[in-house]
């Protein structure tokens, strides 16, 4: 048994590693440990693919930029780090670069843990401030977000699905990636109400019941996929071609993005409406209608009140009637 599992270790590890992309030149540099290191970092410390995806980005740039001044692991100083944040806050926006900095101090936190470098030279350095009091995603009218669902073509299960995706993401203020992560079977019935269990970050769920448009939309949309009985599938499907059926692959991010800007331009509607828009768009409307700050946060699954407020102006348990707010 033991000779099993030795075995099954180098495997382990090989398919982890290959998954990841070379590191930079300047950790391949510093040793086989730091390499070593440098993927578990990512392998191990971040779960969440996207963050990951975003943290390597900012890390591959930031050792070549060292590299380019030959700096070498162990020569990365306070001040080092605090000049590629002010080169940095040149040529991305504040918050960008708020992220990069994360990246950089999250990364030799666990290379100090690891015994790789004696001490976190990016610690002591403070990102650019940044105070927002109003969000920058555009938002539709209830008008403009009834034209685009209405002017969608339903007549293939690709169009109803279009239309159930966007309204699953307005009336459920569902993040995208909350959505194309969920199964057939996370749109369920209970009691006399159909409820969406969305596939939030950090592995967590959170469920909201279905606003009754948002209801109809998807009952058709499975109805005419024929996917109600593969509870395991994933809800929203991509494309088999240009037949306008559905394949048993599910949509990513990308794919969710560039219907919606097909959507948006065929509707003529802004070409700036992101998946985004549709979340604040739904809190907007919620907000205009009644709703409260409280709620809208409750429903929106956020952390603070204060990225609530970013949508508009203005706790009780979520329910069907404050779902039936959002009067679009």
């Amino acid at each position: 048994m033991a000779d099993d599992e030795s075995r099954d270790l180098p495997a382990i590890r090989t398919e982890l590693v290959s998954a990841l992309p070379a590191p930079p030149a300047l950790i391949g540099r510093a040793g086989p440990r730091a390499a070593k290191r440098f993927f578990e970092f990512f392998a191990a410390n971040i779960r969440n693919r996207n963050t990951r995806q975003a943290y390597h980005r900012a890390l591959v740039d930031f050792f070549a930029w060292c590299d380019d001044r030959n700096f070498g692991l162990l020569e990365i100083e306070p001040i080092v780090v605090a000049a590629y944040i002010e080169y940095l806050a040149t040529i991305y926006s504040v918050p960008t670069v708020k992220q990069h900095l994360a990246a950089i101090r999250m990364c030799f936190d666990w290379l100090v843990v690891g015994q790789i470098v004696p001490m976190n030279p990016a610690s002591s350095v403070r990102g650019p401030t940044h105070v927002v009091k109003r969000g920058k995603t555009p938002v539709l009218t209830a008008e403009e977000a009834r034209r685009l669902l209405d002017s969608i073509d339903i007549v293939t299960a690709v169009g109803l699905r279009d239309r159930a995706l966007i309204a699953a993401m307005i009336y459920s203020f569902a993040r995208v990636s909350a959505v194309v992560g969920m199964r057939v079977e996370d749109y369920y019935q209970f009691g006399k109400r159909s409820w969406l269990r969305l596939h939030e970050k950090g592995g967590k769920f959170h469920e909201v019941p279905a606003h009754h448009s948002a209801e109809e939309y998807l009952d058709a949309y499975i109805l005419a996929g024929g996917i109600a009985d593969d509870a395991k599938g994933p809800l929203f499907r991509t494309a088999a071609g240009r037949s306008g059926e559905l394949s048993a692959n599910g949509m990513t991010r990308q794919d969710v993005l560039r219907m919606v800007k097909r959507r948006a331009q065929a509707a003529g509607l802004s070409e700036r409406i992101c998946c985004h828009t549709f979340r604040a768009t739904g809190i907007t409307a919620y907000l205009e209608n009644g709703g409260t700050i409280e709620n809208a946060q409750a429903i929106a699954a956020h952390e603070s009140p204060r990225t609530t407020k970013l949508y508009d102006r203005t706790g009780d348990e979520i329910t069907l009637d404050e779902i039936e707010r959002i009067l679009i």
